[in-house]
């Protein structure tokens, strides 16, 4: 089910502690960072924080200036963006100034959370989402009910440990700060965890006073059926390929990646490339990898379309090429249609032989965007 686009914010010390253990909060950005994320706040459509984030801060969340408020209101957004915050157990402070400022607030808990919350009186709309917290289940509920497409999360460090480790964080903005806490007992920013392999990409690095902002994406696909952000960053990847094609009346614009299983690109193509009128992208993708390469095996190949499973200008199909490969996962955007094949079901080919075949209905537009003059 779609989600909305999950940023995950913190500031650390050079020893990796979100703050120290004394009375009051460790400031760790510069006065023109929290400027920063103020600005950050003011372009996303909610922010999310844990119950211990409240409980130990009692932060207020809210986008501080007045031009920035203004300009969310001209472009007829609410004033402030949602404040959204999850507790488990539901037993949050009534008075704390979270549920007291600031526009709208949602709480998403449990069955027996939410009947505590509710005999607390909490000034928020109380969603439970069954037995047990589901990220999954709340990121959908945020997308499909509240209308949130960009979710700001700023923390805490068990937050954003859970979302990194579920693979459902798209983008993680993270500030260095030239101080060492060095307390045991300090709340740091990541826990253990089952992490996804591989090396999360660098998308940025930028200098604000003494502090330093990184900003990373993930980039290791999923393993199974279940999507996670860098499946979306790759097919999208895709559909961009797609887009690359020189135009034709006799066959679909395609883009494919192959991406290894810690994350590493290990080939891209794009229908018609190189001047060859009736190459495939997966095709051309596939053409350039080694076929002995161990990392085929656990690799995915993301296609804007799926893998034809018949064709007539060449002898074997895209499924049987990435059935050849070794892949055994694919994710995609679009079925085939009727245009050209009857029944075309290249899916069905690959997932009967035992690859998992993941389709993202959400990428489905822009992969037909260079295919419209095709369809009906």
């Amino acid at each position: 089910m779609p989600h909305p686009y999950v940023l995950l914010s913190a500031a650390v010390s050079l020893d990796g502690y979100l703050d120290d253990t004394g009375p009051e909060r460790l400031l760790l950005s510069s006065p023109a960072d929290f400027d920063r994320v103020d600005e950050v706040r003011a372009s996303v459509d909610a922010i999310l924080i844990g119950a211990g984030t409240i409980r130990a801060d009692n932060p207020r969340l809210l986008v501080n200036s007045p031009e920035r408020r203004a300009a969310r209101t001209a472009a007829g957004r609410p004033e402030y963006p949602l404040k959204v915050t999850v507790s488990g157990s539901g037993d949050l402070d009534p008075a704390a100034q979270f549920w007291h400022t600031g526009g709208e607030k949602v709480l998403y808990t449990t069955d027996k959370g939410a009947e505590r919350a509710r005999a607390l009186g909490l000034a928020t709309e109380v969603v439970p989402l069954g037995a047990d917290l589901d990220w999954r289940r709340l990121l959908t509920h945020l997308h499909d009910v509240r209308g949130v497409r960009r979710l700001m999360v700023e923390g805490g460090g068990l937050i954003h440990t859970q979302l990194l480790t579920q693979g459902l964080a798209d983008e993680l903005q993270l500030v260095l700060a030239p101080l060492f806490v060095g307390d045991p007992e300090a709340p740091r920013l990541f826990g253990p965890g089952g992490y996804q392999s591989g090396r999360l990409r660098l998308l940025e690095t930028r200098r604000i006073e003494d502090v330093v902002l990184m900003r990373y994406e993930p980039t290791a696909p999923g393993t199974g059926p279940l999507p996670v952000a860098a499946d979306h960053h790759w097919l999208a990847l895709a559909c961009e390929l797609a887009a690359q094609c020189p135009p034709s009346d006799t066959a679909f614009s395609v883009g494919a990646v192959v991406v290894a299983a810690d994350g590493t690109e290990l080939a891209r193509g794009h229908s018609r490339e190189g001047g060859d009128p009736v190459v495939h992208a997966e095709e051309a993708a596939l053409a350039k990898t080694d076929p002995a390469d161990p990392r085929l095996a656990g690799a995915t190949v993301y296609s804007s379309l799926e893998p034809c499973a018949r064709r007539a200008s060449r002898p074997a199909p895209c499924a049987r090429l990435i059935l050849d490969a070794g892949v055994r996962r694919v994710v995609t955007a679009w079925r085939e249609p009727d245009t050209f094949v009857a029944g075309a079901d290249g899916s069905g080919v690959l997932a009967a032989a035992g690859v998992e075949v993941v389709v993202l209905p959400e990428h489905e537009e822009r992969a037909k965007a260079p295919n419209r003059h095709l369809l009906p």
